[in-house]
């Protein structure tokens, strides 16, 4: 089997309202789609959702290097994951959301070509999974218990806060959904980097009564040692984000013992590739793996839940990227079940199973290599 051709799109698709975070704000969707096609007839699909305040990419660049990317794969085997990997991620150490759209797109046809569900291919089982479901920062506490409750009615077992406002102002959003939503929700708290070290702890030893699971790399990215010293200074477990893009992080965190959990984005790691041995160097060291995600569709959830039913390490989900989308542009993939809240359902066909409704990609953006 031999990669044949190549198509390269723009899909572009706004959320119902803009998703604020301490280091950034996102109103929509722009992201890279990509369409590997072999002689054998199968293709595979990918995605790329950059977030430059994180990533370092852009839907500009993403675009750009894809097209490059194309013409060095073009021709080769898709089924050698090992080598195509260690080509595009020998071609440049950033882009890693559009590094992240070929690999699941060559897993896609890998397990296609071997009549599995993606999960089944990378030697998992079924069992369930479900996700959490996102509160961005809102300017007023109101604002933030009505999200909560919305939530809450929806079905949802988990509920993520984006916190990281300066001093203590964190505290009156987490204790008022603490308050809304009772002692059996769980809340987690994504800093993104928002808090130096005496706010973190200041914040964390303010909201032990509050029954929290995680706060979610609340320090800076390269603040490995800040790290360290916050685990020893409070009880709640520390989850890092940012600071794990590769798995080469995740052996320094580890290593240091700078975290409890690892959380791993696709968009980040580069694709599942290397997302399975972040998995494996967490699970090594004791520590249990979250998977999250940038603004996919629910095509890159799909590939990301794939690789969360096929390891059980990962223990949390924040697979909620595609609640905010004002259209749904994915055919197949990993549907939300519509009685259980965050309960993610996925198919049993070949592949990681979802594809792009071509009437939502930029057709002035098409290129085929």
């Amino acid at each position: 089997m031999r990669i044949d051709h190549i198509e390269i799109s723009k899909l572009q698709i706004p959320f119902s309202q803009p998703m604020k975070v301490a280091i950034g704000s996102v109103a929509g969707a722009d992201n890279t789609i990509i369409r590997i096609v072999t002689d054998a007839g199968i293709s595979g699909w990918g995605e790329a959702s950059p977030a430059a305040y994180i990533t370092g990419d852009s839907p500009e660049t993403n675009y750009a290097t894809a097209q490059q990317f194309a013409r060095l794969i073009k021709g080769k085997d898709p089924l050698a994951i090992e080598e195509r990997m260690a080509e595009l991620n020998g071609y440049t150490v950033g882009e890693p959301s559009i590094r992240s759209a070929f690999d699941m797109a060559l897993y896609d046809i890998a397990a296609k070509a071997a009549g599995m569900p993606l999960y089944r291919f990378l030697g998992g089982e079924r069992r369930e999974i479900r996700t959490d479901l996102t509160i961005g920062q809102q300017a007023t506490v109101e604002e933030t218990v009505a999200q909560a409750q919305a939530i809450v009615d929806a079905g949802f077992d988990a509920i993520k806060m984006k916190v990281g406002r300066p001093g203590l102002a964190d505290v009156a959003h987490v204790k008022a959904v603490r308050e809304l939503v009772g002692p059996d929700i769980a809340i987690k708290i994504d800093s993104n980097q928002g808090w130096d070290y005496p706010t973190a702890v200041a914040n964390i030893k303010a909201m032990e009564p509050l029954g929290l699971q995680y706060s979610e790399q609340p320090l800076k990215a390269w603040d490995h040692d800040g790290f360290v010293r916050l685990r020893e200074k409070v009880d709640l477990p520390i989850c890092a984000d940012e600071s794990v893009f590769t798995d080469k992080d995740a052996l320094k965190l580890m290593k240091a013992g700078a975290a409890d959990y690892l959380n791993i984005k696709l968009g980040k790691a580069g694709g599942i590739h290397t997302g399975l041995k972040i998995n494996a160097i967490a699970e090594a060291a004791g520590a249990k793996c979250m998977i999250g995600c940038f603004g996919e569709s629910r095509l890159g959830l799909s590939a990301a839940a794939h690789l969360a039913m096929a390891r059980p390490n990962i223990s949390f989900l924040d697979l909620d990227s595609c609640y905010h989308f004002k259209a749904d542009p994915v055919i197949g993939g990993v549907e939300f079940d519509d009685k259980v809240g965050g309960l993610l359902h996925l198919p049993d066909t070949p592949g990681h199973g979802a594809e792009i409704d071509e009437s939502y990609l930029d057709q002035e953006s098409r290129v085929v290599i």
